[in-house]
């Protein structure tokens, strides 16, 4: 009887929430309710070339003269390292 009672006193609050839920955000706050799903072709798009931007921007980075020499010091250290 204990469980029966804990279990009908909690469904009324939640009726309630559901329904201020639902006011507020329309019908988009059901589970499924028209909400998209991942990204559209677009974002897609958007986010490709920002990533192939970014790549771009790294590339001219790393290829130029003083992190290039950096980096080749860097690997020359390491390798001829005294054990």
């Amino acid at each position: 009887m204990g469980a029966e009672m804990c279990g009908k006193s909690m469904r009324q609050p939640l009726r309630v929430l559901r329904r201020v839920w639902e006011a507020r955000f329309g019908e988009h706050a059901r589970c499924g309710g028209g909400l998209d799903r991942g990204m559209t072709t677009s974002e897609y798009a958007v986010g490709t070339i920002a990533a192939c931007a970014f790549a771009a921007v790294l590339y001219k980075v790393v290829t130029s003269g003083a992190v290039l020499s950096a980096l080749q010091s860097l690997i020359k250290e390491a390798l001829d390292a005294k054990f």
